[in-house]
């Protein structure tokens, strides 16, 4: 099976989708991959360094100002030449987009060519490039009701998030262990995002000061770029709590934490459904389409996670918050049993199986 996957411009993006890849390649040891991305953003470092077959689209996303989108309109036909040379030297049996602007451009021109076609969504809310690519794929994939509802049903299903997979089948870590915490002394993990967000760390700054008296230890991600200053202006805290650049290893604080304060990336909560977290949600108001608030309520809708709006956000009510959640046992119990309903740990197996089907029909 030949196969071409393209996703492009964030993690949030790429990283399901070297999931699946990965996980492709232990059902179909002589599967061959086309990585298609942006010659410039995440992929293009990232895949290449992973091993895979990479190839580079010049394309830019329909931002700007309306001179600015004609431009970038211009480039984006321009690339649907390139992106049909492509076609033509690797001959893929399948072409799979999991979002980015160049996906829409392989995507767009594999089905002109009647290449089997199938896009998976990460987000509740559809994005630009599979609204274009809706009415033209085979196959749609979704991680959310929300997102299943606004697709045709005639050709979408819901098989969640190929990350889900991969943290499921993770050997996991204590939390306890990785930061010499007593065994028996309740954990909360405060991360909002691998980057961090200097909005929540202002907040955060006189929240962690009252959280320091209480039963529990904190682990707070602060992000790398306001790790030292974090630290040094809350150098007087005591060792309850513990202030960490970036975590590596995020399954394992995901499990076996009592509550995850997170925000709402597909990724992320991919990740927190498939382990059965207790989850306190903070979405970040700064993404397209404030998609991350619509990931969230599908979750808190559900009793499988809580929430705090950005704008609602005080050191106080989230102090509170957290105190109420992590004293009350039945509660962190119900959310941790109502995010484990929602979790999709066979996407990977799911969607390959959804995979062999198309390529059947067609």
């Amino acid at each position: 099976m030949k196969i071409i996957v393209s996703a492009g411009g964030t993690g949030g993006h790429l990283y399901p989708a070297l999931a699946l890849v990965d996980y492709i390649k232990t059902q179909d040891s002589d599967a061959e991959f086309l990585f298609v991305g942006t010659t410039d953003r995440l992929e293009s470092q990232v895949v290449p360094d992973l091993g895979y077959n990479y190839r580079g689209l010049k394309v830019k996303g329909l931002v700007g100002n309306p001179l600015q989108k004609a431009k970038n309109a211009l480039i984006f036909v321009k690339s649907l030449g390139a992106s049909n040379k492509i076609l033509k030297e690797f001959k893929p049996d399948i072409v799979i987009g999991f979002g980015g602007y160049p996906s829409a451009s392989i995507v767009l021109a594999a089905s002109g060519k009647h290449i089997p076609t199938m896009i998976h969504e990460q987000n509740s809310i559809i994005g630009l490039t599979n609204k274009i690519l809706i009415k033209r794929v085979d196959k749609i994939v979704c991680c959310y009701e929300k997102a299943m509802n606004d697709f045709p049903g005639n050709k979408t299903v819901l098989l969640g998030n190929p990350r889900a997979s991969v943290v499921s089948s993770k050997e996991l870590h204590d939390i306890h262990d990785l930061y010499d915490i007593e065994p028996n002394r309740k954990t909360v993990v405060i991360v909002m995002g691998s980057l961090g967000s200097s909005s929540v760390n202002e907040i955060m700054k006189a929240a962690l000061r009252k959280m320091q008296y209480e039963d529990y230890d904190v682990i707070y991600v602060t992000g790398k770029n306001y790790y030292d200053a974090m630290k040094e202006e809350l150098s007087d805290l005591n060792n309850s709590i513990h202030l960490v650049p970036y975590i590596d290893d995020m399954p394992s604080l995901i499990s076996s934490c009592d509550l995850i304060v997170s925000r709402a990336g597909a990724t992320t909560l991919a990740e927190i459904t498939a382990l059965g977290a207790a989850a306190l949600i903070i979405p970040s108001p700064y993404v397209v389409a404030n998609h991350q608030e619509y990931n969230a309520k599908e979750l808190v809708d559900k009793k499988a996670a809580c929430w705090i709006l950005e704008k609602d956000l005080n050191a106080e009510g989230f102090v509170s918050e957290v105190n109420q959640l992590i004293k009350d046992d039945t509660k962190l119990k119900t959310l941790k049993d109502n995010a484990k309903k929602l979790g999709k740990p066979n996407a990977c197996q799911d969607i390959y199986q959804e995979i062999l089907k198309t390529l059947e029909r067609k």
